[in-house]
């Protein structure tokens, strides 16, 4: 053997090796820089906007009628808080209800007799107004005759008396009159503000219902029990988180994707699905992209205004929705982890977006 030849079989593991090594810089480079037609992530999760239950009134609980883990529908009863007090408040509103209806009614009654009232006055006014003129012109009958020495001076006095009194009498009667007239506009007033303390009471009972009703807490839709925390015999106040109601039939799935893998990614984009727990597989498709990345909204966001930054790869909560009709989607939970591929088709979503003005990530 030459020992052209030894070198060369010496060499050959490093040309191997190099090979290699090649290779594998060439596979990261092209994971890194070269566009994927598939995204994939496993930072995704199985979640929902779950209800947490509350009494909407305080009260003790004297019945919980679902357990841990029990599907309900929506309207089922969940808990039943001691109903006496709001019943007998509610009694009290509805009584006061009848008592103010009957002052309407007593109102309403004087309204339609003062009319009456103000045309007794007005008789009066107009009968005193005919006794006065009389009595004028019977003055003047004696003033004639007192001066041609026929009357005596007594009955000419007594004229002159009659004709004051019933001047006082008439004023008094108009005064009358005017004021019947103010009564009836005060009347009307007592009517109108009795109609609305009427009102007042309607919504008082209206709100006294709904308290009673509040005492029985329903589920606002369908879906399964989780973090119960309520049992019979507690006294629980307003507001308080009784369980969690997650609408099982509307899961879906928050993919936490890096910024990089949302260069085509948008709506409508086939997805998908591994689910870790049972080994399967479902299909998805791209809800929406999110408006900002998770750090964005964190209680204590990164504060980058230091001079010490350190550029960090943001990742954003993509949503994916289930295909309807799967039958294994019945088996998914609340928080399961998962695996999402999103199939992008290398979508050009720049070039789409310079076409348009709306955001051709937006849902």
């Amino acid at each position: 053997m030459t020992p052209e030849i030894k070198v060369e079989q010496r060499r050959w593991p490093f040309y191997v090796a190099s090979g290699v090594i090649v290779l594998f810089i060439g596979i990261i480079l092209a994971i890194l820089f070269v566009p994927a037609e598939r995204v994939w992530t496993n930072d995704a999760y199985v979640t929902a906007h779950y209800a947490v239950i509350a009494p909407r009134v305080p009260g003790q609980v004297i019945s919980v009628e679902v357990d841990d883990n029990q599907s309900v529908r929506a309207g089922d009863v969940l808990v039943k808080l001691d109903p006496r007090d709001y019943q007998t408040a509610l009694d009290q509103d509805r009584a006061t209800e009848a008592h103010d209806r009957a002052l309407v009614l007593d109102a309403a009654a004087s309204v339609a007799r003062q009319p009456a009232i103000i045309a007794e006055a007005e008789a009066r006014v107009a009968q005193l107004e005919a006794q006065l003129l009389f009595a004028r012109q019977n003055a003047a009958r004696y003033e004639h005759l007192a001066r041609t020495g026929a009357g005596s001076r007594e009955e000419g006095q007594k004229t002159h008396a009659v004709l004051d009194e019933l001047s006082a009498s008439l004023h008094a009667a108009q005064a009358q009159r005017e004021a019947a007239k103010a009564q009836l506009r005060v009347l009307q007033a007592m009517q109108d503000s009795a109609m609305r303390q009427v009102e007042v009471d309607r919504a008082r009972v209206h709100q006294a219902e709904l308290n009673l009703s509040y005492t029985q807490i329903r589920a606002p839709f369908d879906g399964m029990v989780g973090e119960r925390t309520v049992q019979a015999g507690n006294y629980v106040p307003n507001g308080a988180a009784l369980m969690a109601l997650v609408p099982m039939g509307e899961l879906w799935i928050e993919a936490n994707y890096r910024e990089l893998a949302l260069q085509h990614m948008r709506p409508g984009q086939r997805a998908d699905i591994h689910i870790d727990a049972y080994n399967i597989d479902l299909k998805g498709q791209v809800d929406s992209v999110p408006p900002a990345s998770g750090a964005a909204f964190a209680p204590l966001a990164p504060e980058n205004s230091t001079g010490n930054f350190t550029k960090i790869v943001q990742r954003l909560p993509v949503k994916i929705t289930l295909t309807p009709g799967q039958p294994w989607a019945r088996l998914l939970r609340l928080g399961l982890s998962v695996e999402t591929t999103v199939h992008t088709g290398l979508s050009d979503v720049v070039g789409a977006q310079v076409r348009t003005d709306r955001a051709v990530t937006d849902k």
